[in-house]
């Protein structure tokens, strides 16, 4: 019998003990959100179990901009362009837009001195027939893998400088710079065409074959001989330079639709309102100029014996 009313008794004692104990938990927990708000670092702590109750009020939109800006700090900036309407890109900003150099000689060409430059040139050369053979006319899909080869050769560059100056503790002459700016500069070309067209399946297959390709080969080529590296890029961005000249001819003819520019390509040319599609192409090709001669005098540099470092790199020269 007291057996019987010590079994009875037990689960009356583990359920008053339950209760207590959930009684404590409730009170450290008031306790504990009652601390919140005097401790900094208690509140950070605790925000990764959140309180979604208090959330649910909230768009999810304010939410997210809410907990990033109080937990890191960094509040979102809120940019305007000149005329006060609101700034809607976060791939550039709006001291990076410039007005394209029009006057730049489209026709220069470095006309090969030695093997090494016959080698850069017949390189580029091989690879331009498949690809002419492959696209034909189809501009905007050839400028498409075009700017994805062509922002390869900065990347590298820029990346390989940046270490070199890192490892010799040592300046680089504004080169590492100038190369990244390149780059981006040629994805922002190709974040322009993706406005207005978007490669088929298989043309995405085959720009991932040859940028896995050709990162592999340049990044050998640039740690076997920068100055090779720079006379094949050089020589790339002649052939860019005559692929946009091809693009534009159609265009004038009327093979090619001249459609309206894209916003995008608007703000960062700072294009005006009504501009087409040829005045794209136009300041793309004068940027692919550019971009011919700056890495046609970098391997001049080194070709007579200096290194790039020796001679101040030419920042903003799209």
């Amino acid at each position: 019998m007291s057996g019987t009313r010590a079994a009875l008794k037990l689960p009356r004692l583990l359920g008053n003990n339950l209760l207590l104990n959930s009684t404590s938990a409730n009170s450290s927990s008031k306790i504990l959100t009652d601390l919140r708000p005097a401790a900094p670092w208690l509140r950070n702590w605790s925000s990764s179990a959140p309180d979604t109750t208090a959330k649910q009020d909230k768009p999810a939109e304010t939410q997210a901009s809410t907990v990033v800006s109080s937990y890191w700090g960094i509040a979102p900036t809120q940019l305007t362009k000149a005329d006060g309407s609101p700034w809607k890109w976060n791939c550039f900003r709006p001291w990076e837009t410039y007005e394209a150099d029009l006057s730049i000689d489209v026709t220069k060409h470095h006309k090969p001195e030695n093997f090494r430059d016959r080698v850069a040139y017949w390189t580029v050369q091989a690879l331009k027939y498949p690809t002419q053979l492959f696209f034909q006319r189809r501009h905007m899909c050839h400028a498409m893998l075009l700017e994805t080869v062509a922002a390869v050769p900065g990347m590298v560059g820029g990346m390989l400088l940046h270490f070199k100056s890192l490892r010799r503790f040592e300046h680089s002459g504004g080169w590492n710079k100038a190369l990244l700016e390149e780059a981006e500069n040629e994805r922002m070309h190709l974040m322009t065409f993706i406005e207005l067209s978007q490669p088929k399946w298989y043309e995405r297959a085959l720009v991932l074959a040859v940028q896995g390709v050709f990162f592999n080969a340049y990044f050998l080529s640039y740690l076997a001989s920068p100055k090779l590296a720079h006379r094949i890029t050089g020589y790339l961005e002649e052939e860019a330079v005559n692929s946009y000249t091809e693009f534009l001819k159609d265009l004038e003819n009327g093979k090619f639709e001249n459609v309206t520019a894209p916003a995008i390509a608007i703000d960062y040319w700072r294009l005006p309102a009504d501009a087409t599609l040829r005045d794209v192409v136009t300041v793309i090709r004068a940027d692919e100029a550019h971009h011919r001669d700056v890495n046609h005098y970098a391997s001049d540099i080194q070709c007579q014996g200096n290194e790039l470092k020796d001679a101040p790199a030419p920042l903003g020269y799209h």
